[in-house]
């Protein structure tokens, strides 16, 4: 896992709904203040206005623009040079070409959510400006001209595993942040915290979210376990003095082993209650 520089728990928040946005940055470990879907075209010149005059802490504000090669994405990277945004998610990457001629001083989160975008997704995190994927599965599924991306029983179809698995292999790869999708049932607290947990496990860095009541689920899915840290802890204390591969509480300790623990201390140093 390659940590996420906020926390595993991000929020998204319509750029036209300034008074929420101090809610959101204050509930969240970052806000991503969303310039694309949640905004209608009527209201997105209102919503960038909005956002120039939004007091926020830069460091934990991410902001969704739309896809390159739109005259809404011009007018977004125009809106954030005047402010201190430097950290953008871009909305339906699909061109590496035009995402390597997004202005250097923005740090970008590629948003793979089309069945192009999945495909190019190693390309996207092989770019340097870019510092992490993000996936997105409805409206993959509907580029691909399917109705959901989940079955009846609210599991993910092996279209979106799929293309889940690849966005996060594609970031670990290039060593940047992987962020997992959205989950829309808001009311389906066991179902995200199912899959935050195992996207912690698996190496995701963070969980987005649409609504506040999600952000506390994530955060508590993605901390490890007391047990869990205890081992850790102990483990990496046993490699003291060790050379390679040794022998800890009858298990077989390598460096991979090693890694898993230095990744579940992390994850309890940012924990809630830490």
């Amino acid at each position: 896992m390659t940590d996420a520089p906020w926390g595993p728990a991000l929020l998204f928040c319509p750029a036209d709904r300034p008074e929420r946005f101090a809610t959101a940055a204050a509930r969240a470990d970052a806000v991503i203040i969303d310039l694309e879907d949640a905004v209608a075209s009527g209201a997105k010149t209102g919503a960038r206005g909005a956002l120039i005059e939004a007091e926020l802490d830069p460091d934990r504000v991410i902001v969704r623009v739309n896809a390159t090669g739109t005259a809404d994405f011009v007018a977004d990277m125009a809106t954030l040079s005047q402010t201190d945004f430097r950290t953008i998610m871009v909305a339906k990457a699909e061109d590496p070409r035009q995402l390597a001629r997004i202005d250097a001083r923005f740090r970008v989160i590629a948003l793979c959510e089309t069945a192009t975008g999945i495909v190019a997704a190693e390309a996207l995190a092989s770019l340097p400006n870019v510092s992490g994927l993000m996936w997105g599965a409805e409206d993959l599924v509907a580029s691909l001209g399917g109705t959901s991306s989940r079955k009846k029983n609210g599991r993910y179809r092996d279209i979106a595993r799929t293309a889940r698995a690849r966005v996060l292999l594609a970031a670990g790869a290039n060593g940047g942040i992987a962020v997992d999708a959205v989950h829309l049932d808001i009311a389906d607290t066991k179902g995200l915290a199912r899959e935050a947990v195992d996207a912690a496990a698996s190496g995701f860095s963070a969980t987005a979210c649409i609504h506040p009541s999600q952000v506390e689920v994530i955060r508590r899915s993605y901390a490890p376990g007391a047990d869990e840290t205890t081992w850790a802890r102990a483990v990496l204390a046993a490699a003291e003095g060790e050379r390679g591969v040794f022998t800890f509480r009858g298990r077989m300790v390598d460096e991979p082993v090693l890694r898993h623990a230095r990744s579940i201390v992390r994850r309890a140093e940012v924990a809630p209650g830490a």
